[in-house]
């Protein structure tokens, strides 16, 4: 990912922070080439097990995911493959109107980390288990209701071989936090207060990373 010099995260705290609060990713690799390049939408969490601290480009981290063994993608997965996991955080449209000068250009302020890895395919149903199981728990905390999967354990038990999980160690991340940097202090102000005054929880997201930058 291209990333301008003024568009790349303050520390690293940023990348987790996004990946954490936006754990729907897209996993990107390769298939044969009559296949092309496959692409599936996936839930992505770190391993729970690991309590190392991320490092600036996030090498080292383990990252687990699941996916529908029936989805073609996950036949073309192979271990020791490379992999790119692509996280989308708070976006939007920035209107020329907001900066009260001219002339001007509308732009979109964005939010992504680009994560790149090793990919390792699990056999077991028994490591499948866990890594859904950690997937229920670590989402459960964030934005369910502390759900109790003890008595669905026997159904997890006769669906999870039709589940595909897999860890990815992370080789490389860049995040791309384009933010109105390239504006004058006044104008990202007067960007991120029409953000903050939207309905809309992207538009409010985006401000709040705006105010973060000052």
């Amino acid at each position: 990912m291209f990333v301008p010099s003024q568009y790349r995260e303050p520390d690293v705290s940023w990348m987790t922070d996004l990946m954490h609060e936006n754990p729907l990713a897209l996993l990107a690799s390769n298939g044969a080439p009559a296949d092309g390049p496959f692409a599936t939408h996936l839930p992505v969490i770190t391993d729970p097990e690991w309590r190392g601290i991320p490092a600036a480009d996030l090498v080292g981290l383990p990252l687990l995911g699941h996916m529908n063994r029936a989805n073609p993608h996950w036949a073309a997965l192979t271990t020791g493959s490379m992999a790119l996991l692509t996280f989308t955080g708070p976006h939007a449209y920035v209107s020329p109107t907001v900066y009260g000068i001219t002339p001007a250009a509308p732009t979109w302020n964005f939010t992504s980390v680009h994560v790149h890895g090793t990919m390792e395919k699990f056999d077991s149903v028994h490591e499948t288990l866990d890594v859904v199981q950690a997937t229920v728990r670590a989402f459960e905390d964030r934005f369910g209701d502390s759900w109790d999967m003890t008595e669905s354990l026997e159904y997890f038990r006769r669906i999870v071989p039709g589940v595909g999980a897999f860890r990815v160690r992370v080789t490389g991340a860049e995040g791309m936090f384009k933010l109105s940097q390239e504006q004058s202090t006044p104008i990202r102000e007067q960007v991120a207060r029409s953000f903050a005054g939207r309905a809309c929880t992207r538009h409010m997201q985006t401000a709040r990373l705006m105010n973060r930058l000052t």
